[in-house]
């Protein structure tokens, strides 16, 4: 196996160019783990750790742009006001070590339906932003994922950041697990309102191939939500929020949880989510799980 370890953003578009079949390494949290388990033997590695470019992040006319490279608990601790539930997602990641390691840019190369920040880059209408020595092109976030563990990367393309609105109003995001921490999702819902758009954004996690936006709850909710009026919402809009979000989901029984329980998971986290984010939008307090 060879190794290959760039110091810039430019050879390390000019090694992947050069071999299409290394598999980029940011924090190893998912690669490694193949790679002991001897489920996965690459020809190559691309070691992406020392290119600085990608351990950025800025801001610019209302956007973030967060950097393939900066780990999750650098999200949560400089991004929270900023893009609040992509913090809250992280926060459920492993452990410190892994949250100290993964990143949202390998979150997306895995691609797995159970990734914590999937719903939220659908939730908040994000964009994948992916270059190669040919140049740089913008996704937006539904495009980008094709299937289980498959993305829209091209062979000699690098994920180099993702952008989402920054302050964009009240945004929640949960998952249900068998225990507590250090759990991969049975499934997971985020939430975003957008009062100054009367806009929702809400998408499913680990519930279906790939992640997904929920368009008809999305739909319903931005037509019943009393915008210019806030008040505490009635249970049966609450209720048939849920369901929607439920229907949008096409889950399997596995190991984890059965399909009916994720659809009914998802319809209790939507009902949760939208209470917390309402309230925050009525008082101007965040709750969260």
């Amino acid at each position: 196996m060879d190794f290959l370890r760039p110091e810039t953003l430019a050879d390390a578009l000019a090694a992947k160019a050069g071999r299409p079949d290394a598999v980029p390494l940011a924090g190893g949290t998912d690669v490694m783990v193949e790679l002991n388990f001897d489920h996965r033997r690459p020809a190559a590695l691309l070691d992406l750790t020392r290119v600085e470019e990608l351990t950025r992040w800025s801001t610019s006319d209302g956007q973030v742009r967060l950097g393939a490279g900066v780990p999750y608990t650098r999200v949560i601790a400089e991004l929270g006001e900023l893009v609040p539930s992509l913090a809250q997602a992280s926060r459920t990641v492993g452990s410190p070590q892994i949250r100290n390691r993964g990143t949202v840019g390998g979150n997306l190369g895995a691609a797995s339906p159970a990734g914590d920040t999937h719903p939220v880059l659908l939730a908040l209408g994000g964009s994948v932003e992916v270059a190669s020595v040919r140049g740089t092109r913008i996704l937006p976030a539904e495009e980008f994922y094709l299937g289980v563990k498959r993305n829209a990367l091209e062979p000699d393309e690098l994920i180099t950041a993702v952008h989402l609105p920054a302050s964009a109003g009240p945004q929640q995001f949960a998952k249900v697990g068998t225990r507590n921490a250090m759990v991969i999702a049975v499934c997971s819902f985020a939430l975003s309102l957008r009062p100054d758009r009367a806009e929702i954004g809400a998408a499913v996690g680990s519930a279906a191939p790939t992640p997904r936006r929920a368009h008809a709850a999305e739909e319903f909710l931005a037509n019943e939500l009393p915008w210019t009026s806030p008040a505490p919402l009635a249970d049966s809009l609450k209720r048939r929020f849920g369901e929607l979000v439920a229907e949008a989901a096409s889950p399997i029984d596995d190991v984890r949880g059965s399909a009916a329980y994720r659809k009914h998971a998802l319809s209790v986290l939507a009902r949760r989510t939208l209470t917390w984010a309402w309230d925050e939008h009525r008082t101007g307090e965040r709750s969260c799980a």
